[in-house]
């Protein structure tokens, strides 16, 4: 199971990346391995301001579908595009090629409050 130590992680297995004023959000190689093969995602939420915690889309495997929850507070700026006719990506590369969203976060502190690699790996 991969954990890069650059980057932050919740407990419901999103990871996010600080690059300037925007976090890139993705789920983690545990979750997509859980999932297994991913087929489809269903992000509606580009343009739209959300809380920590809050849903910001679908992931749909081919057995089961599951949520994905923003990690921080911020407006969606950008959706993976790669993905709608890639979702394998997400299976293939989740910290690179396979990331859901970008959002401008609104509230830095808020990473403060996500685990950080290690503490990450001991919750799963």
């Amino acid at each position: 199971m991969l954990v890069p130590d650059n980057l932050f992680y919740t407990k419901d297995h999103e990871w996010a990346r600080i690059e300037g004023d925007v976090a890139v959000v993705g789920i983690t190689d545990f979750a997509q391995s859980e999932l297994g093969d991913i087929v489809y995602l269903d992000i509606q939420s580009l343009g739209e301001t959300l809380t920590a915690g809050e849903k910001f889309g679908d992931i749909e495997a081919v057995k089961t579908v599951a949520e994905a929850f923003m990690p921080v507070s911020g407006e969606v700026v950008e959706v993976n595009a790669a993905l709608e006719t890639s979702p394998e990506l997400v299976n293939a590369s989740p910290y690179d090629e396979g990331w859901l969203v970008k959002i401008k976060f609104s509230d830095p502190s808020e990473f403060d409050t996500l685990l950080k690699a290690e503490e990450y790996k001991k919750s799963v």
